[in-house]
C-alpha cells in the first residue's frame, strides 16, 4: 500500500540529525523552554522574516492565543471559511467569540473575498483566512476588506509553512523554485502555525507557533502561554494557559527546518506530475497567480469520489478526505448555517480527495498513483 504520508521514510532520511537532537536535549536536562526552544523560535523568525515568534503547545493553541492577544473575546464575531479543519472554528469559540462563516472560492478552496461583505456586522472584530492545503488565501483582497472595516486579520497558516504570497503586479511565482515573495504568516496582524506530525515541518507530537510583527501582541501571546505571567509567579493577565513547545520537539524541528525548502520543492514537483497526468479526468488543484503553493495536500475533486477511493484501495493506493463535512453541517455546529447556505463548501466536501503527498514519494510511485486514478476512468 502506498500511504498518504510516510513518516518513517522522513525519520530514516534524517535519523542521524534527529537522534543527535534528541540526545542533546536528554543530556541537557532542560525539557520545557530553554535554549532549544529559544533557538528554534529565532531560526523560524529568520526563515519567515517576521519580528516575533512565540512557540506554543499546538496549532489550535496558536490560533486562540493570537485571537486573545488581539483582544478578541465575548460579544465579538470572527469571519472564517465554511470549509476548513474544525480547529479554526474551535479557536474562535475558545476565545469567547462567535464564528461567522463565509463561503469559499470553488477553485482554490480558500475564503472567497466576494462573500465577506455579507458576513460582516457591527460586532465583527476579525477575519480568519485559512491557507488551505498549502495554498495562500487571497490576502490582498482580504486585507483591503479588513482595513475598510477596521478588522484584525489572523492567518491560519497551519498547513502552509513555506508558502509565499506575491502581491498584484509581482511576477507569477515559479512553482518549481522558492521564488521571492512574502512569506505566508507575515501578511496579517498575527498568524498561527502547526507542527503536528503530518505537517510539512513536523514535530513528533503536538506543537504550534504564533508569528507577528506587533510587539504588544507578541508580549501578550507569550504571557498567555505561560499562565499570564511575564515573570515567574507574577501573573498579570487573567485566565492564562499552559501552552508550551517542549525542548524535545523544538530540537527535532530545528533538525528538520534546513530541509523544509527542498522538501516543499519536491512536493511541488510531485504535484506537477500529478496534474499533468490527471487534469483531463478530475478537477486538479488550481494554483493561484499570486501563490507559491506548498502542497501540504494534493487534493483533487470528482463527483465519483467514494467509488474512486475504493478503486484506489484495491490498487494499493491510500487516500484521504480533507474534509468530509463543511463546518455548518458538522453535528456540533449546525447553528452556524443551514444546508445550502454555503454551496461551494458543501460541494467541495462531497468531492474532495487527497492523494499521497510527501517528499519521499518516488517518481515511480507518483506515476503508479496517477495510472491508478486514470484506470478508474477507463
Amino acid at each position: 500500500m502506498i500511504s498518504v504520508l510516510d513518516l518513517k521514510a522522513e525519520y530514516n532520511a534524517l535519523k542521524t540529525e534527529v537522534d543527535a537532537a534528541i540526545r542533546r536535549v536528554l543530556e541537557s536536562g532542560v525539557f520545557v523552554g530553554g535554549p532549544e526552544v529559544e533557538m528554534f523560535e529565532s531560526e523560524l523568525k529568520a526563515y519567515l522574516g517576521v519580528k516575533h515568534t512565540v512557540s506554543v503547545g499546538s496549532g489550535t493553541d496558536a490560533l486562540f492565543i493570537a485571537l486573545r492577544a488581539l483582544g478578541v473575546g465575548p460579544g465579538d464575531e470572527v469571519i472564517a471559511p465554511a470549509f476548513t479543519f474544525i480547529a479554526t472554528i474551535e479557536a474562535i469559540l475558545h476565545a469567547g467569540a462567535k464564528p461567522v462563516l463565509a463561503d469559499i472560492d470553488q477553485e482554490t478552496f480558500n475564503l472567497d473575498p466576494a462573500g465577506l461583505e455579507g458576513a460582516v456586522s457591527p460586532k465583527t472584530r476579525a477575519v480568519l483566512p485559512v491557507h488551505l492545503y498549502g495554498q495562500p488565501a487571497p490576502m490582498s483582497e482580504i486585507s483591503s476588506f479588513a482595513a475598510k472595516h477596521n478588522l484584525k486579520v489572523v492567518e491560519d497558516a497551519a498547513q502552509a509553512i513555506g508558502a509565499r504570497y506575491c502581491y498584484p503586479g509581482s511576477p507569477r511565482p515559479n512553482q518549481l523554485q522558492a521564488d521571492p515573495g512574502v512569506a505566508v504568516g507575515t501578511l496579517g496582524h498575527a498568524a498561527a502555525f502547526s507542527f503536528y506530525p503530518t505537517k510539512n515541518l513536523a514535530a513528533y507530537g503536538d506543537g504550534g507557533l504564533v508569528a507577528t510583527n506587533d510587539d504588544s501582541l507578541a508580549e501578550k501571546a507569550r504571557m498567555l502561554a505561560v499562565h499570564g505571567a511575564k515573570t515567574r509567579y507574577h501573573h498579570e493577565l487573567a485566565a492564562g494557559y499552559t501552552s508550551r513547545l517542549d525542548a524535545l520537539q523544538a530540537a527535532i524541528l530545528r533538525a528538520k527546518l534546513p530541509q523544509l525548502e527542498s522538501w516543499n520543492a519536491k512536493r511541488r514537483r510531485i504535484a506537477k506530475a500529478y496534474t499533468e497526468s490527471l487534469s483531463e479526468l478530475v478537477f486538479t488543484p488550481v494554483v493561484a497567480s499570486y501563490s507559491l503553493h506548498t502542497f501540504h495536500q494534493y487534493t483533487i475533486r470528482t463527483p465519483e469520489r467514494d467509488r474512486l477511493i475504493a478503486h484506489l484501495k484495491h490498487k494499493g493506493v491510500g487516500s484521504s478526505i480533507h474534509y468530509p463535512l463543511p463546518v455548518h453541517l458538522q453535528p456540533a455546529y449546525t447553528h452556524l448555517g443551514s444546508p445550502g447556505q454555503f454551496p461551494h463548501a458543501e460541494k467541495a466536501a462531497r468531492e474532495v480527495l487527497s492523494l499521497p503527498m510527501h517528499p519521499f514519494l518516488t517518481d515511480e510511485q507518483a506515476e503508479y498513483i496517477g495510472s491508478a486514478v486514470r484506470s478508474f476512468f477507463g
